[in-house]
């Protein structure tokens, strides 16, 4: 059966209509959670990746901050913070917004029969094809942030702006703006439908083995909670799946493999150091920044009127 035969429409299942403003809503929720959550990550996000491409020196967490402030103060560890900040709210915007729109999308071309015995599926599909969009907008940005928290200290500008410029200067050898998407694209597009898909199941299966009432017989904490949960989950899971590109894009990073492959630095490192270096700290850092996303995410669109994400 089709939608357009039984008026079935995706846009209309939720508590209100997917229209405009609601996907507009939904932009707007994405931006705050991605970018708060990253740039309040910042310092872990500063030794993480530091130990992927000097684990000689940079061996733990908390050691790689403290060594980081000893070595270079406090501005040491928020390295990258501008960058961090724009990037993942603009990556944001399209991660979350145009999921909703793709997913919707997606789900009316299939039908509500189809939709139902391939849900997972439209959820891998669209968030896979809201992130192709939402690393072109990030990338310059994390090619620059990922230069800032890379470089020896005094070799590279650590502010925003100056920090842009030195990269546009060297774009022949950075290969800025757009050098890294292919890495990004590997990185972010597994971790994105990991994130979505583990999420909606997730959710999905609270409301249906635990909490088995109606969703909207429960209150806006007990959603939200459910919401925290699934998102760390989810995280966790992402994290696993994406360490490998996430590392091989810090490796790109250091001064002494410029101008070689991804190929080449994969066939150096070899890919289980690539897979493991800095999982743990990756682990903490995408399961709580996960959980937040969400939570932010769903407590926007709680006090816009939209409901909370999952479990129908």
């Amino acid at each position: 059966m089709s939608a357009q035969a039984s008026n079935w429409d995706a846009r209309f299942l939720g508590p209100v209509p997917h229209d405009a403003s609601y996907y507009s809503k939904a932009i707007l929720a994405g931006a705050l959670a991605c970018g708060l959550t990253h740039a309040g990550m910042t310092p872990v996000d500063v030794a993480k990746c530091n130990m992927q491409v000097n684990p000689a020196k940079y061996r733990g967490t908390v050691s790689s901050i403290r060594t980081l402030v000893v070595e270079e103060g406090s501005r040491g560890v928020l390295k990258g913070f501008g960058p961090t900040l724009v990037g993942y709210s603009l990556q944001g915007m399209f991660k979350y917004g145009l999921y909703e729109v793709f997913k919707d999308a997606y789900m009316n071309l299939a039908g509500e029969e189809l939709t139902n015995k391939y849900k997972p599926l439209i959820w891998a599909i669209g968030s896979a094809s809201a992130e192709v969009f939402a690393d072109i907008a990030l990338c310059p940005f994390e090619m620059t942030k990922v230069k800032i928290q890379t470089s020896p200290s005094g070799t590279f500008p650590i502010g925003f702006l100056p920090a842009l410029r030195q990269m546009s200067a060297m774009r022949a050898e950075t290969r800025y703006p757009f050098g890294s998407l292919v890495p990004l694209w590997s990185r972010q597009v597994p971790y994105t439908i990991a994130k979505f898909c583990v999420f909606e199941q997730t959710a999905q299966m609270f409301y249906t083995y635990l909490l088995t009432e109606p969703k909207e017989s429960y209150s806006k904490p007990t959603q939200l909670a459910v919401t925290f949960g699934s998102g760390y989950i989810a995280g966790i899971i992402s994290a696993i799946v994406s360490n490998p590109a996430d590392s091989l894009i810090s490796q790109l990073g250091k001064a002494e493999n410029k101008g070689k492959s991804a190929g080449k630095i994969i066939s150096e490192v070899g890919f289980a150091t690539l897979a493991t270096k800095g999982l743990g700290t990756r682990v903490f850092m995408l399961g709580t920044l996960t959980g937040l996303q969400w939570w932010i995410y769903d407590s926007c669109k709680t006090a816009m009127g939209m409901g909370t994400t999952g479990g129908k």
